[in-house]
């Protein structure tokens, strides 16, 4: 049996369109805050947040990300489309989220 991958609830916000992610204190725009899901129940019980949340209309199309964890226990997405969506726009590195990061920064 494979063993479970951490996944993180991500989803854009009905205010400002922003990618998202459910932290311990509400939605987030930075993932290094998210609530890691460490096994399926604790990923189902996210999805039901995300659920609630699309019915009060403060987010929309709200999913699971798989994610690995650095040592420091960051959760750092797998796929190369969720690592994008957390540096924001990509055409410029001096704008979106990944300008307060350096130069370069690709996370």
């Amino acid at each position: 049996m494979k063993p479970y991958t951490p996944q993180v609830l991500t989803a854009n916000s009905l205010l400002d369109g922003d990618v998202v992610f459910l932290g311990p204190t509400g939605w987030a725009s930075d993932h290094r805050s998210a609530i890691i899901a460490r096994t399926p129940d604790e990923a189902a019980a996210l999805e039901a947040k995300g659920a609630a949340a699309k019915a009060a209309r403060l987010i929309i199309d709200p999913y699971l990300v798989e994610v690995a964890l650095e040592p420091d226990g960051v959760p750092t997405p797998l796929r190369y489309r969720e690592r994008l969506r957390t540096l924001g726009p990509t055409v410029r590195g001096d704008l979106g989220k990944q300008a307060g990061l350096g130069p370069g920064s690709g996370r």
